[in-house]
């Protein structure tokens, strides 16, 4: 493994390993047949990808489920190449039939089916979707049938971005968790996040998020944002779902094609009853997911915790176990590299809150110029 680079005051680092072979999109028909020295084909990545939550009384449209019902979504891809589509049903109890399905008008199929089922727990990817090639960053949408009735829906909660169930507006994606590409010529990163990176900040659908700005300051990278409002690092949450330990395997380690990932979770356990107050604690939860990720081929990126004084829950003791847990993220080679957010978010002036213009108004949350901040720290020179 390549040696810790270290870490300059106010920014952060990042850098990839080759992450294992994966499936291509068209396989040839006897794998094992193929001449070694057969061209590559394309491989897959995640040019999007959301995290799932089980839904909650709170959230009546999931929790009901839908019969014959149509859901739209609008996604922002990172690269670009032909594509696939993927759904999820983690907190399922029954299969759902899926389908049929559109992606730009084009239409979809599951092993030549127009429809397929959804086991309870499990995951469905469609073939390759014939006669559509996307660019770079663009805009998809995803048109997704659910005959049903389906009963509850695993779903993400808040994508900071406008789609429809029946027609009725809403900012939730129900079933759908991710799109894979072929045209990934950068970085491949995976960001297992919390709030921040899914968005809380920015506009709605002003794709502002940083793993969206930091997809558009590398061409070809894609990214895949593991973002959940309210995520923790150490504990699970019947309405912000699994903390990191729980959910890491299924949301980071089954994506295609990953090399990196980026792991930025800490700040709801210091501040969401029960508080952590032992930053040892933190930091052996985040040598876990270190080894776990490297001893899947992966490279593995900390991010430190980002000042959050002027939050409803702030206090000055909360605020000396991020200064300790952020010291240890820094000098502490718990990761094979670090991105500094504290560091580049901080107001000089006064370390324990985020600098005004970086801030969203609600202490915690940086607002669009914060989340570009975040993502000039991470540099292309450090990703592979």
């Amino acid at each position: 493994m390549t040696g810790r680079v270290p870490v300059p005051a106010r920014r952060g680092l990042l850098y990839a390993a080759a992450a294992g072979i994966t499936a291509a999109f068209t396989a040839a028909p006897d794998a094992s047949a193929a001449p070694h020295n057969a061209p590559d084909r394309p491989r897959p990545a995640t040019s999007w990808a959301t995290a799932q939550t089980a839904p909650t009384a709170s959230d009546p449209v999931a929790a009901a489920g839908l019969t014959d019902g149509l859901c739209t979504a609008r996604l922002r891809l990172s690269a670009g190449g032909q594509v696939r589509v993927r759904y999820g049903h983690a907190f399922g109890t029954a299969p759902v039939l899926v389908g049929p399905v559109t992606v730009d008008g084009h239409p979809v199929t599951f092993a030549g089916r127009p429809q397929e089922w959804l086991a309870a727990g499990a995951s469905l990817t469609s073939d390759p979707v014939e006669g559509l090639r996307v660019e770079d960053g663009s805009l998809l949408t995803v048109e997704t049938r659910l005959p049903g009735p389906t009963g509850p829906l695993s779903f993400h909660r808040n994508t900071h971005a406008w789609h429809t169930v029946d027609g009725d507006r809403t900012r939730s994606v129900l079933l759908l968790t991710g799109v894979e590409t072929t045209g990934a010529r950068g970085p491949v990163l995976a960001v297992l996040g919390d709030s921040i990176a899914e968005g809380t900040g920015t506009p709605d659908d002003a794709d502002l998020r940083w793993p969206d700005q930091l997809a558009r300051r590398l061409p070809g990278a894609a990214v895949a944002n593991l973002g959940i409002s309210g995520n923790r690092l150490l504990l699970d949450s019947d309405r912000n779902g699994p903390g990191a330990q729980a959910r890491f395997d299924r949301d980071v380690l089954s994506l295609p094609g990953l090399r990196t990932v980026l792991v930025h979770l800490g700040v709801n356990d210091l501040h969401h009853v029960p508080v952590e107050r032992d930053p040892s604690r933190m930091v052996a939860a985040y040598r876990q997911l270190a080894l776990r990720a490297r001893s899947a081929g992966l490279r593995v990126v900390g991010a430190t915790i980002a000042p959050f004084e002027g939050w409803t829950r702030w206090t000055p003791e909360q605020d000396a176990v991020r200064r300790q847990v952020n010291e240890t993220v820094r000098t502490g080679r718990v990761f094979d590299a670090v991105a500094d957010f504290d560091a580049a978010l901080r107001d000089p002036d006064r370390p324990s809150r985020l600098l005004p213009a970086f801030d969203s108004g609600d202490g915690l949350h940086p607002g669009p110029a914060g989340h570009s901040a975040i993502a000039a720290t991470v540099e292309r020179r450090y990703l592979r």
